[in-house]
Formats: structure tokens, C-alpha cells, sequence
């Protein structure tokens, strides 16, 4: 069975280059430039638009957006405010200034149900071209249309766990109510299977009761089982997973543990609803580190991605490296990306620097993989028998 409603396309852009930035700074100067109205129309393609001409039309514009229009419409308004997080890759967050007038797509149907409000997403494709089905992740933010994949086929799809009845109504004086994305057809049948009632929010006690956020910590664990991935490859090709139901209630709390950890690991430790001690609040644990060997012209510029299979690193140039990495947390795919080269070597693309949070950050998903790949193996010591009952 499907179990989420209300789901939808992730934010296109068609301008990344300008509206979408590592640092958020930099986003808003930008922004700012291109508002500031001693600078000429001209003056604005040149600089920021210059390599971006379709057809007949002027650069930077297209048969949707014009940039003259554009720069007029923004000009008046609290900038800072419009740029939001966004996840842009696994595990990469940037900055986009999130505004109709500068977003061809900007999916508000859904995304609006991310904006200033706690909230999970799953994070999914439709169909996979890939051989091996990793087309599963989290969010508890906006998303980027190519953040599983860039694949074509391949075209992801977020479904929030809860849905606000005011998303996009700026009226404060209007009460904002939520109610899970559980289909009601999901929950009588799945009440009937498991004999527990349904709680229309939180985890419920899973003695008696289950709610919205165990269903998706189950559907995250299940969907994380190597052997479901390898049991319905030729279904996941062609169509959004299926979650099969357990009437195990123990089966069915274990596997919600093991889906919340998982949460909480590809969120970093961020998820809004189990604010829980996880790894990431013990360095010890982590045994992974940044090393410098020598003294860098320019510290922790990334330069030449590669991994050592021999001593566990990662470098990212001559002298700077990260240590602990074993080959299978190199090599893991989540959807079309090799997680830790990608979030490399698109910082190596836009000749960056990595800043002490970086190297954290980069830490932080190392020890992430390392334990997904963990638990995953765990899940699938927990479902003895296929399909699952």
C-alpha cells in the first residue's frame, strides 16, 4: 500500500547558478546587485547572465521569465527573509532565495508545508532507471528537483508526514491546524492488521496505539531493507514503493526504532520531533577525522578528490585528508549520487575552501553512511520472512 497522501514535485529553479548559493551571504549580495537600480538591465546580464541565452530571447530571460520584469517585482521586498535552507543534494544544504518571481517551479503546494513549521518528508522517485533501487531519503526542508538524481526518469517526489491548513495564508490571526498525510484507507487496514488504534499525531505508545510518525519510521525502516530493494527491483523501476503491512506487533515496533534511527541520522541529529541524544553528540564515536600533514598554502582547499582504499582516507588535496572511511561508505549510493565524492567534488567544482563547519558537516556524513549501512543490514536480520507478515 502507499503510505502517503498529497505528495508532489521538488522546486525547479531554472537559474541555480543565481538563486542558489553555499553561502547564504553571498546569496543576498547577489540579490541586492540585482535589485540596486543604478545598475542597468544590461549591466545585471552581463555579469550574472552572460553564458545563459535561449533562442530569440535576451540572456538570462526565457518564453516565462523576463529579467527587467523580474528585478522590478523583487525590488521592494525583506530579501533576507525570502532566502530559505534548502536541500539541494544528500546531505548538502545551500541557500535559494525561494521567491515566485526568481523560481520557474517553486512546487508551493508541497514545499509550503516545510517553511517555518516542523515537518519529515520521504523523498522518492516515481521510477528508477538505476539497476540497484537507493532512491529513499528524508528532509525536513525544501528540495531541489535534482536532489535523488539527475537523471531524467528519475524526477523526485517529497511527501510530507504532516500537512498545515495554513501554509501560505499570511494572516497570523488565522489558527494553524496540522493532520498527518496518512491515507484513511491506509489506516483502517492497517489498524485491522496490527490491532492497534490510530492517534492522529506523534508516534503513539505502540502497545495500544500507533500515529502518523511510526508509520513513517516503519516505511523508512522497510524501505531501507536491502532485501525489499532486491525482492521488488522490477515494481521500484516503475512505480512509487509500496509499503507491506506487518501483523507482528513486535516486529513493528522494532522496526520503527530502527526507521527513526535512520531519520535521525540522515537529518544529522536534526529531527524536529525526537530531539533525543544521537551520535552526532559524541565525537568519540564518530572515528573519523580531518588531518592536515602539512602546512597548506590555502587550508583545506579542495583540489583533487580521491580515495585511498589502503589507509581509509579521503583527500581532498596533496596534505588534507579525512580518515576512517572504508571503502562500502565511499562507495554508497543514495538515488543517482556517490554520496561522499559527490559533496566533494561539487565543492571542488565551485573552487571552495572547506570552513570548520564544513569539515564537520563532511564528518557528520561520513558516520552517517557508516551507521545507514548498519542498520540496514539489522533490518534485514529482523524480517525473517518475505513477504512480510
Amino acid at each position: 500500500m502507499y503510505c502517503l497522501n498529497n505528495g508532489g514535485k521538488f522546486i525547479v529553479t531554472a537559474r541555480d547558478e543565481f538563486v542558489i548559493d553555499y553561502d547564504k551571504n553571498n546569496l543576498l549580495n547577489r540579490i541586492k546587485d540585482f535589485c540596486y537600480p543604478i545598475n542597468s538591465d544590461d549591466y545585471i546580464r552581463s555579469k550574472y547572465f552572460s553564458s545563459k541565452k535561449s533562442g530569440k530571447y535576451l540572456s538570462g530571460d526565457t518564453r516565462g521569465w523576463k529579467l527587467s520584469d523580474a528585478r522590478i517585482k523583487i525590488k521592494d521586498e525583506n530579501h533576507a527573509e525570502i532566502i530559505k535552507d534548502i536541500l539541494y543534494r544528500p546531505f548538502d544544504i545551500r541557500s535559494i532565495y525561494y521567491h515566485p518571481k526568481m523560481v520557474d517551479w517553486g512546487r508551493e503546494n508541497v514545499m509550503a508545508h516545510f517553511l517555518k513549521k516542523d515537518n519529515l518528508g520521504l523523498v522518492t522517485c516515481r521510477q528508477s532507471s538505476s539497476d540497484t533501487w537507493m532512491h529513499s531519503f528524508i528532509t525536513n526542508k525544501i528540495v531541489d528537483d535534482s536532489m535523488v538524481s539527475n537523471k531524467t526518469k528519475e524526477r523526485g517526489y517529497c511527501f510530507p508526514l504532516y500537512l498545515y491548513s495554513n501554509s501560505t495564508q499570511p494572516n497570523l490571526l488565522i489558527q494553524e491546524t496540522r493532520k498527518s498525510n496518512i491515507p484513511k484507507d491506509f489506516i483502517i487496514i492497517f489498524s485491522r492488521t496490527i490491532l492497534l488504534k490510530f492517534v492522529p499525531e506523534g508516534i503513539g505508545d505502540l502497545e495500544k496505539t500507533f500515529g502518523p510518525e511510526s508509520v513513517f519510521y516503519y516505511a523508512y525502516a522497510i524501505f531501507h531493507s536491502p532485501t525489499y530493494r532486491l525482492r521488488y527491483a522490477e515494481q521500484l523501476k516503475i512505480d512509487f514503493p509500496r509499503l507491506p503491512l506487518t501483523s507482528d506487533k513486535e516486529l513493528f515496533k522494532k522496526l520503527v526504532a530502527k526507521g527513526n534511527e535512520l531519520v535521525n541520522l540522515h537529518l544529522l541529529g536534526e529531527n524536529p520531533f525526537d530531539k533525543s541524544k544521537t551520535i552526532f553528540d559524541d565525537y568519540k564515536e564518530w572515528h573519523t577525522q580531518a588531518v592536515t600533514e602539512k602546512r597548506q598554502e590555502i587550508d583545506w582547499k579542495v583540489i583533487d578528490v580521491r580515495y585511498d582504499e589502503k589507509n581509509r582516507r579521503v583527500y581532498i588535496n596533496e596534505g588534507q585528508y579525512f580518515t576512517g572511511i572504508d571503502k562500502e561508505v565511499w562507495q554508497f549510493l543514495i538515488g543517482g549520487y556517490q554520496v561522499c565524492e559527490k559533496w566533494l567534488k561539487d565543492r571542488k567544482k565551485a573552487e571552495r575552501s572547506l570552513s570548520a563547519d564544513d569539515l564537520k558537516h563532511y564528518m557528520k556524513i561520513i558516520v552517517a553512511i557508516r551507521e545507514t549501512i548498519r542498520i540496514m543490514k539489522e533490518i534485514d536480520k529482523l524480517i525473517t520472512k518475505w513477504p512480510v507478515e
